[in-house]
């Protein structure tokens, strides 16, 4: 593959997959309904641990540049463990596809309701309607599949400018709000102190973590990086970026909308934002904003996605199909189809939750207990990698060994509370967005299919990942498997 990135474009890749726009226009609400008005708390709690972790993240690709980043990196601790780590990013990659593609598509009926066009031959069109914003949101899938196919520089580039827009329009907005809003301003926002339940805190933690969720997308390019460190301050770059603006944005919104209005608007919290502040054409601005944003992270998801799978596939654990590289742009075009067909797939079976803001509530939560998780292991395998460092360089342990550590146990904790209380809060299944075991079960699923895949890639193709051991020299460097 190319090596055609610079740190500028693997910036943007990160940017672009945590999608902040997306993120403060959906998110901000969800996380209001858990731990009021402490937004930027929240927010710069969950920087915290996963600022730790992405100091594992950039030292293991500055050792290993790899498409399959934190499968191939946590081989180190059990080839098994590691292709779960893949397989669960991959999955839960597809699913995010699925429910933003549904987002794309409420952005988007917004967009033609605030251009007063309230409906299309005869049928009323409804913005939390998971089954028209579904249909209408695939187009969009399609396309940001095939720019994918076209390489990354492409990608980057049309990235750019839709990310210059919507950091323009977001600070504009939100800066607005600060001085516009009626709210009395607290310090008390900021103390997560003040958080009310450790279950809130939980539950936020895992919101905000989902928030930040992509920073390591840039790493699965690390092979089309023309220096690996530019990954690492691309990644850097990106989480920064998020945190400042999560923390603005959610100041703003606390300033301008008290804590019910905050929390009841869920999906359509943007655009309630918006219109709060300003009137047509200036308030459809953000909602423009939200769909670059939601369509940038569709292309910004399959992208990382297909290099995976073709690092997979290379491996030997999936089939040939996801090494077939484009014959002129040396992509893994298959590869990235395959996924957009995958995610299309998923989209149109999730159309049995009846509303958007269900859906967005089942499926944050259950990705966000699985990111948690798998950030954790990778973080792991770095600290297992070069605990060597310790003894031998100090300084460069604080952050390939002791922060990434420390985020594991902060996010395994938080992980862990947060999948028990899903437990606790039901007493029997139901196919609903709020039960607790429903949601539960969903990362069982991901997790279960992950060790059948596993063992189908062992013993049936006998993939050379699971029988070929790899360990950590007396520097901390280890080959990459053949």
């Amino acid at each position: 593959m190319h090596k055609s990135l610079g740190v500028g474009g693997a910036m943007v890749i990160a940017a672009s997959s945590t999608a902040a726009t997306t993120s403060i226009g959906i998110g901000l609400g969800l996380m209001a309904g858990a731990v009021g008005l402490h937004l930027p708390a929240i927010m710069l709690v969950a920087f915290l641990p996963v600022l730790g972790i992405a100091g594992g993240y950039g030292r293991l690709n500055r050792v290993e540049p790899d498409a399959g980043s934190s499968y191939r990196w946590c081989r180190t601790l059990n080839p098994w463990l590691g292709f779960l780590t893949g397989w669960v990013n991959i999955v839960g990659t597809i699913v995010f596809m699925a429910y933003t593609t549904t987002v794309t598509g409420s952005a988007i009926i917004q967009l033609l309701g605030a251009a007063t066009v309230h409906g299309v031959a005869g049928l009323a069109l409804d913005p939390d309607s998971t089954v028209q914003c579904t249909l209408i949101g695939l187009a969009v899938l399609v396309a940001a599949a095939l720019v994918a196919v076209r390489g990354l520089d492409l990608a980057a580039r049309l990235q750019k400018y839709l990310l210059v827009f919507e950091y323009a329009v977001l600070l504009a907005f939100c800066g607005y709000g600060l001085f516009a809003g009626d709210q009395p301003f607290s310090l008390d926002w900021f103390n997560p102190f003040a958080i009310p339940s450790m279950a809130a805190l939980a539950q936020g933690m895992v919101l905000a973590v989902f928030c930040y969720w992509g920073f390591e997308s840039v790493f699965s390019v690390g092979e089309e990086v023309r220096d690996p460190r530019d990954a690492t301050r691309g990644g850097y770059l990106a989480l920064t970026v998020m945190m400042l603006l999560f923390v603005f944005a959610g100041t703003a919104f606390q300033r301008v909308l008290p804590l019910g209005e905050l929390a009841d608007n869920g999906a359509q919290g943007l655009t309630y934002f918006a219109g709060k502040l300003a009137r047509q054409p200036l308030a459809a601005l953000p909602l423009v904003a939200l769909m670059f944003s939601a369509a940038a992270s569709l292309q910004a998801a399959v992208i990382p996605t297909a290099r995976a799978m073709f690092a997979m596939g290379r491996d030997g654990t999936f089939g040939p199909v996801w090494t077939r590289l484009h014959p002129r742009h040396r992509t893994p075009a298959a590869g990235t189809l395959l996924i957009a067909a995958f995610a299309i797939v998923l989209a149109v079976l999730s159309m049995v939750i009846p509303t958007v803001s269900q859906l967005i509530s089942g499926t944050v939560n259950a990705i966000g207990v699985v990111v948690a998780l798998y950030y954790a292991v990778t973080a792991v395998a770095a600290v297992v990698r070069f605990r060597q460092l310790l003894r031998t360089a100090p300084v460069e342990a604080l952050a390939a060994v002791v922060a990434p550590l420390l985020g594991a146990l902060v996010l395994l904790a938080v992980g862990g509370y947060l999948a028990w209380t899903f437990y606790r809060s039901a007493d029997h299944f139901e196919l609903a967005a709020d039960n607790g075991w429903f949601e539960l079960a969903m990362v069982v699923l991901m997790i279960a299919s992950g060790l059948v895949a596993a063992a189908w890639a062992r013993w049936h193709r006998h993939a050379p990942y699971f029988t070929k051991h790899l360990g950590p020299d007396p520097a901390g460097e280890v080959p990459a498997a053949a």
